[in-house]
Order: C-alpha cells, then sequence, then structure tokens
C-alpha cells in the first residue's frame, strides 16, 4: 500500500509542478533571479571586435580609435574578418555576421566582444548563432540600440552582459565623452560602479534591490511573442529610445504592458529617450509624463535622468546585475552589487 501511495504522489507531483519546471529548464533566467558573471577583464586579455548589425562604410577610423583604446589598457585585440564587409544595410551577409560572431564566442582566448556598432540587424543572426562553448566559458558582449537583441539572448541564457559604448561611439572626441569611456572600463575591469542621478519631477518615489534588465524599447517591443523577449518578473527594466514619435514611444510601453513587462517588475530606470519626431498631430506632454501615464497603475519606483542611450553620455550598465536602487525627486542613485 505504501508504495501505491509513492507512486500516486510522485504522479501528481509530476502533474502539477512538471510544466513550471520545464519552462524554467527552458529559460534559465526563470530558474533565479542571479545572472552568471563573465570574468572580468584584466591585462592582457583578448577582446574581438564584431558587426552583428549596420554597415561600417567609412569608418575604418573609429574602429582603429578603438582598438588603440583597448591597447591603451593592456587588451589585445581581434577584428573579425567580415567587419567591413557590405551588404546594402548590412556589415555583410547575414551567414558572414554571424560567422563572426561564432568566432567570438567559440574561441576560448576571447573574453569579452566588442560590437563595433548596432543600426539593425542583430536580429538577423539569434536564430544562427550556438552558445554551447559559451555557457561552458562566458564572455562579455558589449553594446547598446541593436544590440539590445544579443543581450535579450544571453540573459535568457542566464548571463551578465554590458551595456555601453561601442566602436562607432569613438566618432566624437575622446575628452567629450570620457565618462563614456570611464564608466566603460570600470564595468569591464570589475571596479565598482554606481550613479548619482539628477533629480526630476518626474521622479516615482521608492526603493528597490533587483537584478536589471532591458535595453533599446524598440527592440524590446520587436522581441514580443518570440523566446528572445525577457522575463521582467523581479526585475528593474532600464528603457531607452531615440527617434521616435510620442505616441510611438507609448504604443511601445502599451504593449509592453499588455504582455505582462510590468506586472511583476520592480522598478523603472530611464535613459535617453532622444531626439523625439514632431507629428503634426501633438501628444500634448512631455516624453516623462508620457512614461508616467502609460505606468500610472504601478507602484514601482521610476528614474529619470540616467545617462545612457543614444547621447554622449552612455554609461555603462551591467545587465544582470543586482542594483540597489532608490529614488527621490532631488536625485536617484543606482548602485551596482560586486
Amino acid at each position: 500500500m505504501s508504495k501505491i501511495l509513492l507512486i500516486i504522489g510522485l504522479c501528481c507531483a509530476v502533474f502539477f509542478f512538471g510544466e513550471t519546471d520545464a519552462s524554467a529548464q527552458d529559460n534559465p533566467s526563470k530558474q533565479t533571479k542571479t545572472l552568471k558573471q563573465p570574468p572580468y577583464l584584466k591585462a592582457g586579455d583578448t577582446v574581438a571586435i564584431v558587426a552583428p548589425s549596420g554597415i561600417l562604410k567609412n569608418r575604418t577610423a573609429e574602429i582603429e580609435q578603438a582598438k588603440t583604446l583597448l591597447k591603451s589598457w593592456g587588451i589585445y585585440v581581434i577584428v573579425g574578418k567580415h567587419v567591413f564587409n557590405q551588404n546594402n544595410h548590412f556589415a555583410g551577409t547575414d551567414a558572414e555576421r554571424a560567422e563572426d560572431f561564432q568566432m567570438a564566442l567559440d574561441d576560448p582566448k576571447i573574453k569579452a566582444i566588442w560590437c563595433a556598432r548596432g543600426g539593425y540587424g542583430a536580429v538577423r543572426i539569434l536564430d544562427k548563432l550556438d552558445y554551447t562553448k559559451f555557457k561552458k566559458k562566458p564572455k562579455w558582449i558589449i553594446g547598446y540600440s541593436d544590440i539590445t537583441a544579443l543581450h535579450n539572448q544571453v540573459h535568457n541564457l542566464g548571463f551578465e552582459s554590458l551595456h555601453a559604448m561601442m566602436c562607432t561611439s569613438l566618432q566624437d572626441d575622446a575628452e567629450s565623452i570620457k565618462e563614456t569611456i570611464s564608466t566603460f572600463k570600470t564595468a569591464l575591469f570589475g571596479s565598482p560602479l554606481s550613479y548619482t542621478l539628477p533629480g526630476s519631477k518626474y521622479n516615482k518615489i521608492g526603493s528597490m534591490s533587483a537584478p536589471l534588465a532591458g535595453g533599446n524599447l524598440s527592440i524590446l517591443y520587436s522581441m514580443l511573442g518570440s523566446n528572445t523577449s525577457i522575463d521582467t518578473s523581479g526585475k528593474i527594466l532600464f528603457i531607452e529610445e531615440i527617434g521616435e514619435y510620442e505616441y510611438s514611444i507609448d504604443r511601445m510601453l502599451q504593449s509592453l504592458k499588455r504582455a505582462g513587462y510590468f506586472t511583476n517588475c520592480k522598478g523603472v530606470i530611464v535613459g535617453d529617450v532622444s531626439k523625439i519626431r514632431k507629428n503634426t498631430t501633438l501628444w500634448g506632454s512631455p516624453v516623462q509624463q508620457l512614461i508616467l501615464d502609460a505606468l500610472a497603475e504601478y507602484n514601482f519606483p521610476i528614474a529619470f535622468n540616467m545617462p545612457a542611450g543614444h547621447e554622449k553620455d552612455n554609461r555603462a550598465l551591467i545587465l544582470g546585475r543586482t542594483v540597489d536602487m532608490k529614488v527621490d525627486k532631488n536625485q536617484s542613485s543606482i548602485v551596482f552589487k560586486n
């Protein structure tokens, strides 16, 4: 009789919990809130520069500057063989861009993959990539904007990544982007990373400690319904955007909301929302108020004025890392835990 009861009990456990366990196995980020950290860089390590997205026409100088910057930190550099290829909008065909990225994922001596630029195109190679070797020896994937698609992918695999400047950021004078460069190095080499943000009347006051996720709003929106859409439950969401109409920003936020992005979210950090396009029909309120209105039903803190996104001052963020977030009207603080 006891054996029969044991079998019945096991069957019930599989019936009630089997689907949840399978879901967790398919998506490691749902198993735990702590993502795995790739090793920090040190002098003597190697970084690969690749171009998974837009074309790098007449951008040789920026790649050379990027190589010089890394070498000044004692880092060796490998440039993907297809970086300067041209295939209409893209830096080579999908197969060529995927080949360079796969090389960087698989080569054990490469400790970080630095994306040359964003634009558009990363989504076209997502399903061509094999992370088998990466999962055994993870490395930092670095970039922003369109690279959000790759950040999402490694986030769902259970690994941290680095939302930071790309090689083409170096088209600007180094002095004008010194904080961008400094925080990139700080994050990459593992020094303590924290920010004090200017206050905003739009800030929603509160405190929270949770892992950080997110990136470019358009890319997060475009990932909805795919296995590269991230689970924001128990996490703080970072968003930034460029070149959109206000109604388009609202549409994307409403879509994320309807998809459950904010239901169990713990907070929102708003980066640069810049170069907003003018529509013939005015929206009627600033973009900050638009965001507050879209998220009005939620009680989590919201911090504006994070200098991260498509402006010159684009400070590094460790996606997947737990942050202590404190938001007030006068100022906010974002502290990354080591």
